[in-house]
C-alpha cells in the first residue's frame, strides 16, 4: 500500500509539474504575440527581438515536452505570427521573405529541439532500466553470496558433527557403565552410614556428581546423534504453555515474569518431544540471562506460509563477538554450563527444516527467532 501510494503522489507531482509547464509555454507564446499586435511596425528593432523571443517558448516545448512539445509549440506560434506578417507588413513587401524565413525556423528549431530531447529521454529511460537490472543482479549475487555462507557454515557444523557422531557410540559404552557401577556402589556404601555421619554427605555429593556427569554424556549424545523422532502434527503454542508450566517454579525463583501470546498459527509437522525439548532449552538460557529478575516474552505468529516463534528476554545480552559462536558444540559463557543446549536447540531446529536466528544487545536484552515452513517434514 505504502509503494502504490508512493507512486501515486510521484504521478500526481508530475501531472502537476506537466500543467505548470504548459501554463508558462502559453503565457511566453501570448505575451510575445501580444507584444507584435500592439507594437507598431515602425518600430523595426522591437519587432526583431520579438521575433527571436519566440525562440524561448519553442525551445522550452521541445525540452519539456520532447518532440510532440516542440512541434506543437512550433506550429502555435507559426499560426499566431502568420497573420502579423500577412496584415501588418503587408505594405514592407521587402520584409516578407524574411518574415516567413523564420517562420520556417521556428518550426526547425521545435522539431530539432524536440527530436534531440526525445532521443536523450529514451536514453535515459534505457539506461535507467540497465541500472536498475545491475541492482537487481547485485541483490540476487549478494543473496546468494550469503546463502553460500551460510550453506558453507552449515557444512563446518556438519563435519563437526559428524566426528562427534563416530565418537559418540564409543565413548558412550566407556562411560556410562562405569558412572553406572560408581553410583551403585555409592549407594550400597550411603545405605550403611549414619544419616548424621559427615560421609553420608560425601556420598551424596558423589551421587549427585556421577548424576551430573551422566547428564553430560546424554546431552552429548543427544546432539552428536539425535533420534529421528516419530513425525506428527504438532500445536506449537501448546508445547510452549506446557515448556512454561514446567519452568514456573525456577522463574518464580529467579523473579522472572513469563509470558506467552499465542497467536493464531497452524500445526506443523515435527516431533513434539524434540521440540519441546528445543523451546526448553531456550527458555532455561532466558533464565539463566536473569539470575536477578526480569521478563521473557514468548509470542508466536505465522505469514506467507511461515510459522514464527520469538523468544525475548530482558537480561543482561550477548556479546558481539560471541554471537558467531552460541551455537557451536561446547561453547559456553558460563563456568557450570556445557554449551550443547543452544546446539541441541539448533540441530532440531535445522532437523524439522527450521532456521533459528539472534539479535542481542548488551544490557538490553537477547531474542532468539525460529521460523519453520508450516508444512515442515
Amino acid at each position: 500500500m505504502l509503494v502504490l501510494a508512493g507512486g501515486i503522489v510521484y504521478k500526481s507531482d508530475m501531472r502537476k509539474n506537466e500543467i505548470i509547464r504548459l501554463l508558462i509555454l502559453v503565457a511566453l507564446v501570448l505575451v510575445i504575440t501580444s507584444l507584435h499586435y500592439l507594437t507598431t511596425t515602425q518600430k523595426v528593432h522591437f519587432h526583431d527581438i520579438y521575433r527571436r523571443l519566440y525562440y524561448i517558448p519553442i525551445v522550452l516545448g521541445g525540452l519539456w515536452f520532447t518532440l510532440r512539445g516542440g512541434l506543437a509549440t512550433a506550429i502555435a506560434v507559426s499560426v499566431l505570427f502568420a497573420p502579423h506578417v500577412v496584415f501588418q507588413w503587408g505594405h514592407h513587401p521587402a520584409a516578407d521573405p524574411e518574415q516567413y524565413l523564420e517562420i520556417l525556423l521556428y518550426n526547425v528549431i521545435g522539431f530539432l529541439t524536440g527530436f534531440l530531447a526525445e532521443k536523450e529521454k529514451t536514453q535515459k529511460v534505457r539506461y535507467q532500466k540497465a541500472a536498475h537490472r545491475l541492482e537487481e543482479s547485485y541483490d540476487k549475487l549478494k543473496s546468494q553470496a550469503d546463502q553460500i555462507l551460510e550453506i558453507e557454515e552449515q557444512l563446518r557444523r556438519a563435519d563437526r558433527l559428524s566426528a562427534l557422531g563416530q565418537l559418540s557410540a564409543g565413548m558412550a559404552h566407556e562411560i556410562r557403565n562405569p558412572l553406572g557401577s560408581i553410583r551403585g556402589t555409592a549407594e550400597i556404601l550411603q545405605e550403611g552410614i549414619d544419616p548424621a555421619d559427615r560421609r553420608y554427605e560425601f556420598t551424596c555429593i558423589l551421587i549427585k556428581e556421577v548424576d551430573r556427569l551422566n547428564k553430560v554424556v546424554q546431552n552429548f549424545l543427544d546432539f552428536a546423534r539425535p533420534s529421528a523422532g516419530d513425525r506428527d502434527l504438532v500445536d506449537v503454542n501448546r508445547l510452549l504453555a506446557e515448556v512454561l508450566t514446567l519452568t514456573g517454579p525456577p522463574a518464580l525463583k529467579n523473579g522472572v515474569t513469563a509470558r506467552l501470546d499465542a497467536g493464531a498459527v497452524p500445526e506443523m509437522d515435527g516431533d513434539g518431544e524434540q521440540l519441546k525439548q528445543a523451546f526448553l532449552n531456550l527458555v532455561l538460557n532466558a533464565l539463566q540471562a536473569m539470575p536477578a529478575g526480569g521478563s521473557l516474552d514468548i509470542s508466536t505468529a505465522a505469514s506467507a506460509g511461515v510459522l514464527e516463534i520469538r523468544f525475548t528476554d530482558s537480561g543482561g545480552g550477548i556479546p558481539p563477538e560471541d554471537l558467531d559462536r552460541i551455537f557451536n558444540p561446547f561453547f559456553t559463557t558460563r563456568d557450570e554450563g556445557t554449551g550443547l543446549g543452544l546446539a541441541i536447540t539448533h540441530r532440531i531446529v535445522q532437523g524439522h527444516g527450521g532456521r533459528i536466528a539472534v539479535e542481542s544487545r548488551l544490557g538490553a536484552g537477547t531474542t532468539f527467532l525460529l521460523t519453520f515452513p508450516v508444512n515442515a517434514v
